[in-house]
């Protein structure tokens, strides 16, 4: 019996996630949890064999929580099921510890075949994924962008769109020293060394705008 742990931050989707899976027969959910915080504790407490995040929770966020978890536990298994499916954002958690990444378009039976190949070692996208984001041979600068912090790389993001330093700050709720700051270390992390540069990069690499992508901002420090 493949033992999981369910985070989410709906109790009514954790419930269809439960059945769902259990009606597989071989997986039973053991412990559940509505925030990245609870998801945490309960990976410590019931040592899952594989947990199933959403990425956008309250407190720290899924992309916080993977790390967490993987670097308590480097033979952890866990798989975000999210409605996000920007490739950038995929390779991202993935490059995080991520085994696994299914799409809430899926098929549902995408999420039980995901369980199933976490537990047995093997990384897994839902069919709606393209399959090379699989690949160890990324590109350098998507490894690149994949060192950016939480803080960071909203700031990335919001400059890519093409937002100013006080529009991040006051989006942000931050002072612009601190933007200012941060797109300093940003430009040395990606080797770039004007603005123009920084956007060009984020389109190659289907970086997902701001405004349209997940609250990860509440997951890391300035």
């Amino acid at each position: 019996m493949i033992r999981v742990l369910l985070v989410d931050d709906h109790p009514v989707v954790r419930s269809g996630y439960q059945r769902l899976l259990e009606h597989d027969g071989g997986i039973a959910v053991v412990a559940e949890a509505g925030d990245a915080p609870g998801g945490y504790q309960a990976y410590v407490e019931h040592r899952p064999d594989v947990t199933i995040t959403d990425l956008a929770l309250p407190g720290s966020g899924g992309l916080e929580l993977v790390r967490r978890i993987v670097a308590r536990d480097r033979q952890a298994r866990v798989l975000v099921f999210s409605m996000y499916d920007a490739p950038q954002l995929v390779r991202r958690l993935l490059e995080a510890g991520a085994c696994g990444y299914v799409t809430k378009n899926a098929n549902p039976d995408s999420l039980v075949a995901a369980v199933h190949a976490a537990h047995a070692g093997r990384r897994y996208l839902s069919e709606d994924l393209p399959a090379r984001l699989l690949d160890d041979d990324v590109t350098g600068e998507a490894r690149l962008i994949a060192t950016l912090n939480g803080r960071e790389f909203e700031i990335f993001r919001l400059l890519a769109e093409g937002r100013s330093a006080i529009d991040c700050a006051t989006l942000l709720n931050v002072s612009t020293k601190t933007v200012a700051n941060n797109q300093t270390r940003i430009k040395e992390k990606l080797g770039v060394k004007t603005l123009a540069e920084l956007v060009h990069l984020a389109q190659r690499n289907q970086v997902p705008l701001a405004a349209s992508a997940p609250e990860d901002r509440r997951f890391s420090n300035s």
